[in-house]
């Protein structure tokens, strides 16, 4: 693809075992270049070039003078060569020089050599002026960090480029202008020696200058970008991280610009950011350039894919979330220069994904690829952080960087620690939750920063959005709020690499916050972060998971919200034994089934065109709510793949039904709707079977077009076995038939007829699940929802446990599996003693009941 450079270099252009080559070289004698070509500077040459071009004289040959090359070609590089061109540009020349075979698009380019930047730095005598500036330097003093940095880059930018370096660096130029042609523009970008290591990413400390044209804007980037080693929070990333500032060098980067301005960029991970769940691939996107993704500008577009499955062939967006990418970043007019400007995106734009689904679907095959060559080379499993661009010229998806993600990866994975909000006040402002954590303290909201001096330790700190230059403070934060950005903007990483919850793009934050003097921030309630009124009660429980047995009762657990899924997959259990469905279309969906398929049946103008709008950009309504709702089951199923998931299906009551969007016109009112019209009785009436089809189809999606065939069904409140039979044979018209594809359909016990004609139902269904809410209430003649009566609802009733007994016997006569997933359990340990000591196969909790209710039936097994 791209054209070798011409400049001789050793071992036929093979640059691959550089560093050792090098560290060879200072153990063995050494053979320096000639002093002719460069000016008779042949001390100061071997002092600057041994470490990176000379090599050791082999046993039994000749003294040799090689001439040394400052540009290395990307094709030359590979992933050892950090010492010598940095971890961004080794990068880049390791996905060039292997992966572009397999399909992955990465530009073409080259690097300078670390070698260069010394030279320069020899030549021009800065070592001991750059000592001077920073020795002695107190990184936590940002006014001294400041003019410390200051005085470093006006060193190393007005130091001259050494001449070879500039016939080298425009040669190389010439040459990608032959491959793209004479319109070619460059992306420069900086690339330290220490940068994107797998303990520690140094991203954005560094600069990069994009659509650079012309020979001579060229060179003064280079300038730039060396400069850029000492940006303020450059030189304070390396301080707390332990580098020292002086053995770090700067290679720079020069590859096609990928012309993303007339397109979409972005930034996708290997695994969920936030949990660490390293199933799926994350992909973030907005329009234009990518700096306001990662500057966390705009809110983007937000996509998953489930790895295992999309490499069994199933080709699927696991979910997807549509950002508001309220700017877009275009080159402002001029040439030869990195100047770029925000311009507001259209509201047609703004509605739509920046990203066809062909396109996050290429981005995730291109993920895996990279995920899997890198952890080849690591020999264990190396999740990545990647930097993609949509070329608006060409119309191809490149790759235009790669670094190990550095902040789950740190993590140390055996323990489990879970963050516990103990009570509740006001929400005052609301964003995208950054890390499951939850932080309180004082109210410090930064709108410049000159104001930077006010904050405290402990503070929470507010801002428009964050600049990496405020890492030194943003990480003595309890919390931190933004009113901009998105989950992978650079506020976000910096927030989950220090361990502080986040709360991102969230508008309106800096006034609704201003007059609070104590709020809390919570991130451990979903992808919705919420800042409260106060400081409030919490705890954080932390647990061991490697000390911890499991027992021979399995344990599943319920679960209903989507956004939790990931998280509440690391805890020890067997799947899910409860999926309520009825959370994910009141909040993910938010509209009535039958009025996403009959818009015109609405009789309210003004909520018929909210209906009308929720399926804007779908063939119909019914179309938007299949996508929905399998896109929300598909994230708990994939969350806990390949163990069992349990979805019931929907069990809204008549009135929960009419609280829908169009709800309304299609329910009708009841007396008493806890026991009137629900669950199996609707999905065959004519009032609501359309609606169940919806369903049915949103299952076989996930089933069969996702591959998530760990998803099980469940039928909930089914009255009579006839009733049963007929809901079978509606979900095998609709495609889920028993048995098929592996497809099992359990029924839900939860009415006293359902363990009356147990042994009837079992011919029918493969497994019972023991409501014990719903089988308490009618066993004991009262209504749950009754506040009046409610003294009397207790599941631990003599009689109540007694039909539980029965129907976890009849299960087990009729070879069936018999659960529970009802409260009960979750609630009262002494139940949970007696379903163990019954027999039940499962016990389905509640997540916060997991780990003392296993640690309880572990006793409690040892007994029996």
């Amino acid at each position: 693809m791209g054209t070798s450079s011409s400049i001789p270099t050793p071992k036929d252009g093979d640059h691959s075992n550089q560093a050792p080559f090098a560290e060879a070289a200072l153990q063995r004698p050494y053979y320096g270049p000639t002093m002719g070509p460069y000016n008779g500077r042949s001390s100061r040459w071997a002092e600057v070039l041994r470490p990176t071009t000379c090599f050791p004289l082999q046993e039994g040959a000749q003294p040799m003078n090689p001439k040394p090359s400052f540009v290395r070609w990307f094709h030359e590089l590979g992933n050892a060569d950090v010492a010598l061109v940095g971890g961004k540009n080794a990068s880049l020349g390791e996905m060039y020089q292997h992966l572009s075979a397999q399909g992955v698009r990465v530009p073409n380019g080259f690097a300078t050599t670390a070698s260069a930047y010394r030279l320069m730095i020899e030549e021009g005598d800065a070592r001991s002026q750059l000592h001077a500036v920073l020795d002695g330097l107190d990184p936590e003093d940002s006014a001294d960090l400041a003019r410390r940095g200051k005085l470093a880059r006006e060193i190393v930018h007005n130091l001259p480029l050494p001449q070879v370096l500039q016939d080298e660096v425009l040669s190389a130029y010439r040459q990608l202008r032959e491959e793209y042609g004479p319109e070619l523009s460059v992306a420069v970008r900086s690339s330290a020696t220490a940068e994107d290591l797998p303990t520690a990413s140094f991203a954005g400390q560094l600069e990069s200058f994009l659509h650079i044209s012309g020979e001579q804007a060229l060179l003064d980037t280079c300038r730039h970008c060396y400069a850029s080693l000492f940006t303020d929070r450059a030189i304070y990333y390396r301080s707390v991280q332990g580098f020292d500032q002086f053995a770090v060098a700067l290679s720079i980067g020069v590859m096609k610009m990928v012309r993303s301005d007339l397109a979409s960029s972005g930034v996708l991970f290997t695994l969920d950011t936030d949990s660490g769940f390293p199933d799926v691939v994350f992909v973030t996107g907005s329009y234009g350039l990518g700096e306001n993704v990662v500057q966390g500008v705009v809110d983007p577009d937000e996509f998953y894919i489930h790895k295992p499955t999309f490499r069994e062939g199933h080709r699927t967006i696991l979910h997807r979330k549509l950002g508001s990418k309220q700017q877009t970043m275009v080159y402002a007019s001029g040439k030869g220069g990195s100047r770029t400007r925000n311009v507001p995106t259209t509201s047609l734009d703004q509605a739509r994904f920046c990203l066809t689904d062909e396109d996050v679907l290429l981005l995730g095959e291109y993920a895996i690829q990279i995920e899997d060559h890198y952890s080849s080379l690591a020999g264990e499993h190396r999740p990545m952080d990647i930097e993609w661009a949509k070329d608006g010229v060409d119309g191809h998806l490149y790759i235009v960087q790669a670094r190990p993600e550095t902040i789950q990866q740190a993590k140390i994975v055996n323990v489990l620690e879970r963050y516990h909000l103990k009570e509740k006040s006001k929400v005052l402002v609301e964003g995208g939750a950054v890390g499951a954590r939850i932080g309180a303290g004082r109210v410090c909201v930064i709108r410049d920063p000159s104001e930077l001096a006010q904050f405290a330790d402990g503070d929470v700190l507010v801002a428009e959005t964050t600049n990496p230059d405020w890492e030194p403070i943003m990480k003595r934060a309890a919390a931190i709020v933004t009113e901009r950005g998105g989950r992978t903007c650079h506020a976000a990483i910096l927030a989950r690499e220090h361990r502080i919850p986040a709360v991102v793009g969230a508008p309106g934050a800096i006034e609704a916050l201003s007059g609070q003097e104590q709020v809390t921030v919570s991130c451990v309630e979903g992808a919705t972060g919420k800042v409260y009124a106060g400081k409030l009660d919490f705890e954080v429980q932390r647990t061991d998971l490697g000390q911890i047995e499991r027992p021979r009762t399995q344990i599943m657990v319920n679960l209903a919200n989507p956004e939790l899924a990931f998280s509440t997959s690391f805890l020890p259990c067997d799947g899910v034994g409860l999926a309520r469905i009825e959370f994910i279309i009141s909040q993910a969906i938010g509209l009535h089934p039958m009025a996403a398929l009959h818009p015109e049946r609405v009789q309210d103008p003004a909520i018929r065109k909210q209906v009308e709008a929720r399926s804007a950009g779908y063939p119909d309504g019914g179309a938007y709510f299949v996508e929905r709702l399998s896109e929300g089951v598909g994230m708990i199923a994939a969350a806990f793949y390949p163990r069992p998931v349990i979805v019931r299906m929907s069990d809204f009551k008549t009135n929960e039904y009419a609280g829908l969007l169009g709800g309304v016109d299609f329910e009708a009112e009841e007396a008493n709707p806890m026991i009137g019209f629900r669950g199996a009785s609707r999905y065959t009436h004519p009032a609501y079977a359309e609606g169940f089809a919806l369903e049915c189809r949103a299952m076989r999606r996930v089933r069969e077009d996702m591959g998530l065939t760990n998803v099980q069904l469940m039928i909930p409140f089914c009255r009579r076995v006839q009733e049963g039979v007929a809901v079978l044979a509606s979900m095998a018209e609709q495609g889920l038939r028993r048995g098929e594809n592996g497809l099992k359909i359990f029924v839900m016990c939860e009415i006293p007829n359902n363990v009356i004609l147990i042994d009837e139902f079992a011919k029918h269904f493969d497994g019972f699940s023991i409501g014990s809410n719903d089988l308490t209430q009618l066993t004991l003649g009262v209504d749950r929802d009754s506040q009046l009566v409610a003294f009397d609802f207790d599941e631990r009733d003599p009689g109540v446990m007694e039909v539980i007994r029965l129907a976890i016997v009849g299960a087990k006569r009729n070879g069936r599996h018999s659960g529970i997933c009802g409260q009960a359990p979750s609630d009262y340990p002494e139940v949970a003693e007696f379903l163990v000591r019954q027999g039940i196969d499962s016990i389905s909790l509640n997540p916060d009941a997991i780990l003392p209710t296993i640690l309880r039936i572990l006793e409690l097994e040892k007994t029996i």
